[in-house]
Formats: C-alpha cells, structure tokens, sequence
C-alpha cells in the first residue's frame, strides 16, 4: 500500500531533500507553502515544486497569525521572530490540510540544532504536542536523533534510510542532495522578516504603541521610512518613486488606518502618510519630512499638500531641529 504524505516546503534544501527521502522510499507526497507577509523568497517553493515534480498548494495566514506576533506563547527569538510559535501555526494547518486531502503523515525538513529559535530537540517536541500532530510529524533528515514516530513504527517509511543530522552545517546536507540527484542546489534563504533587526524594531513599536493594528498596519511596516512623533502617531515617508506611488495606493484603500497623505505641491520629493491624529503638530512635523527628503528645491517658498477625508490644506513646511535630528524606527 502506498502511502501520502504533506511535506512542508519552503523551496530551500532542507525542505527538497525531505521531500526526496520520502520519494524515495515510495511515499507519494503532496506539498505545501505557508505564505506570511514577513517571508522572504516565495517564488523558490513553486521552482523546486516542479523540480521534484510535486504538486505544490499553497496556504495564506489568517487574521489571527497577526495575534501570534503581537504576543506569542512561546516568546520571541533575536528579532520579533515568533518562530515555536509560528511553526505550530504552520503545522496546524498543515494537520487541517492533511485531513482533507487523505494523507497519512506530515514531513518537515526541520534540522536538529539548526535554528537556535524553534529546532532544539525540546522546540520541537513542543511544537509537535501544540500543533496536535504527536508522532505523526516526522523529520527524515534527523529522525534518527529523535524518537520514532507512526510512519516508522508502522513500517511506512524505513528508519535505517532516514538521517542523523545535527546543527547548522550545510556540507553534508549538500553531498546528500548531490547523491539523492537535486543538482541544483538553492542559497541559503533570506528567511523571515521578522528575524532582522531594524524591521523588528518597527514591529515592537507597531504592537506596543498599536495594540488593535489590523493587517494594513503591518503591510505598511515594508514600506518607507517610520517615525514616531508621539505613542499616538507616527509618520512614514517613502524613500523612492515607486514607495510614493504604494503609499498613496495604501492610504487610498478602505482598510487603511492612515489619516492624511502628504504630496509635494511645487518641488520633488516624496510621499508620506500620517497614522493617528491630523492636527497641526502632526501636520508640521510631517511635511517637514517631506522637506527634509527632498530631492532638491527648485522653489524659494516650497509647499506641501496635506489631503484627509475631510479638507485640503497647503503650507509652507520647515525643517526644524527636531525634525532633522528624528531618527526613523529602524535606526
């Protein structure tokens, strides 16, 4: 009897040559790619998909990811990396995903010590309990550090041809790949956004000084420059042409939580948004960063348009002390 399984891929090696192992043991595998706003390199998941000649599905988070980050069971890594608990939330997707199409078994490439995070032997006997998965997780490439799970038991897979991997070397998992006939050997992924230390900063001060933010709140944090002028507003700045483009399109959508939108009226420089109160302090300080990244002035009187839902407002901006010495949330 042939057996299914779902095999979590992210498109880097770890995640192919489980998908291998299990191809090779005659395990007929159906992939699957969690796609979060904070991860990086999706289009590596549907290239190695058609290289291993899988079919690959992929599933979006929900609102309720965006809960996890705000305040995590498990903690947070370096950066605002929830990452035990958004491998529960992967997996428990993948379990939910598993059940509908039939399949008998999870698969991860998850190695042993390889993510100091989310990949220590107790991290992932946790992450296997909260995802509701027990022993039916099973992780080919150190299975053999870890306690047998069903598909072993029950003679599914074959351990001896399972793996003992441990740490975060990559010269070995390499030669396997080699062996095992994936030729094409994919870099190491810039991984999850979340992990780096300046977009963390704009994520803590998101869910500190923001707490009911909605999804919009946290695709704006991948765009310009953010500054806090106050625990109730903040003012974000594009820094390039097509930034100034995506933050007018953001303000304009209906989900938006932005107040005003502020365009250069006679000079070149950038969009910005404000997000929380438009007064006149808030109104001040932001199109006196629209002056102070400008491009260049080819006006004595430059003036800056401010748009809310209600009213259009010029003025004459000034770059005062404290808004050249401002220093953006990921300084």
């Amino acid at each position: 009897m042939t057996h299914r399984c779902v095999t979590l891929l992210s498109g880097g090696l770890d995640s192919m040559l489980a998908i291998r192992i299990m191809q090779e043991q005659g395990v007929e595998v159906e992939a699957l790619n969690f796609k979060t706003a904070f991860t990086c390199c999706q289009d590596q998941s549907g290239q190695a998909a058609r290289m291993l000649g899988v079919r690959l599905t992929v599933v979006s988070q929900d609102d309720d990811y965006l809960e996890l980050i705000k305040k995590p069971q498990f903690g947070f890594g370096k950066g605002a990396n929830p990452c035990v608990d958004c491998r529960i939330y992967m997996f428990e997707r993948a379990k939910h995903f598993m059940e509908q199409i039939g399949a008998d078994f999870i698969v991860s490439g998850e190695v042993v010590g390889q993510r100091p995070m989310s990949q220590k032997k107790k991290d992932l006997r946790t992450i296997s309990y909260h995802s509701d998965l027990e022993d039916l997780l099973l992780r080919p490439l150190s299975a053999k550090l870890l306690p047998p799970t069903l598909p072993e038991r029950e003679g599914w897979v074959n351990r001896d041809d399972l793996y003992d991997f441990y740490g975060r070397g990559r010269k070995k998992l390499i030669q396997l790949a080699k062996s095992l006939g994936i030729e094409d050997i994919p870099s190491p992924s810039t991984g999850c956004a979340l992990t780096e230390p300046k977009f963390s900063q704009k994520v803590f001060d998101l869910v500190r000084k923001q707490p009911s933010s909605q999804p919009w709140d946290f695709e704006l944090l991948k765009v310009g420059r953010h500054f806090r002028l106050d625990d109730e507003t903040k003012v974000v700045v594009g820094r390039r042409e097509s930034e100034n483009g995506q933050l007018e399109f953001m303000h304009s959508q209906a989900e938006s939580t932005s107040t005003a939108v502020l365009r250069p009226e006679n000079f070149q420089g950038p969009a910005a948004l404000i997000v929380g109160p438009t007064n006149s302090e808030s109104m001040n300080y932001a199109s006196g960063l629209v002056l102070r990244y400008a491009n260049a002035l080819d006006t004595t009187e430059p003036q800056v348009e401010i748009l809310t839902q209600e009213t259009r407002v010029v003025v004459t901006p000034v770059v005062d002390e404290r808004i050249q010495n401002a220093k953006t949330l990921a300084d």
